[in-house]
């Protein structure tokens, strides 16, 4: 049996902010570089090494999108395994957060859209499985009811 080959040797770590303001409304992006180039996600990315994870995903948050998070807490871990010849292996690490405020700059080099997305309106884009299973995680209307 012939081993699976990944572009890296080893599994990618990273974490991403599920941003809901005080109006039930979730802060998506929409990726301009792969992974899931052209997909609605959540702000994110990896986890440097030696670099805790809260502040990799205040970091992150930041560089991506301009914004001060508070955590409220882990919804959820994920596991993508990119098909094709991406061939990632992520876990991925999804916190809850709301904003401090809620003024946007976004890094026009790996985001190319961002929208604060009102509770009612998420089932509509067109997003990465990981993030759609954690928003079912976050507001049970959206579940699809499958195990991931």
């Amino acid at each position: 049996m012939t081993k699976k080959r990944f572009k890296e040797e080893r599994i990618v770590t990273s974490v991403v902010a599920v941003i809901v303001d005080g109006d039930e409304r979730v802060l998506l992006t929409r990726r301009s570089i792969q992974p899931f180039q052209d997909m609605w996600v959540m702000p994110g990315g990896k986890i440097d090494l030696g670099e805790p994870i809260m502040e990799a995903l205040k970091r992150e948050v930041h560089e991506e999108v301009g914004l001060e998070i508070e955590v409220e807490g882990l919804i959820d871990v994920f596991e993508h395994l990119t098909p094709g010849e991406d061939n990632y292996h992520f876990v991925i690490l999804y916190y809850r957060c709301r904003p401090l405020f809620c003024d946007i700059t976004h890094n026009e080099a790996e985001v190319a859209e961002v929208a604060w997305v009102p509770r009612r309106d998420l089932a509509g884009f067109p997003m990465a499985d990981g993030a759609r299973y954690i928003l079912g995680r976050v507001f049970p209307e959206l579940c699809s009811c499958e195990t991931l």
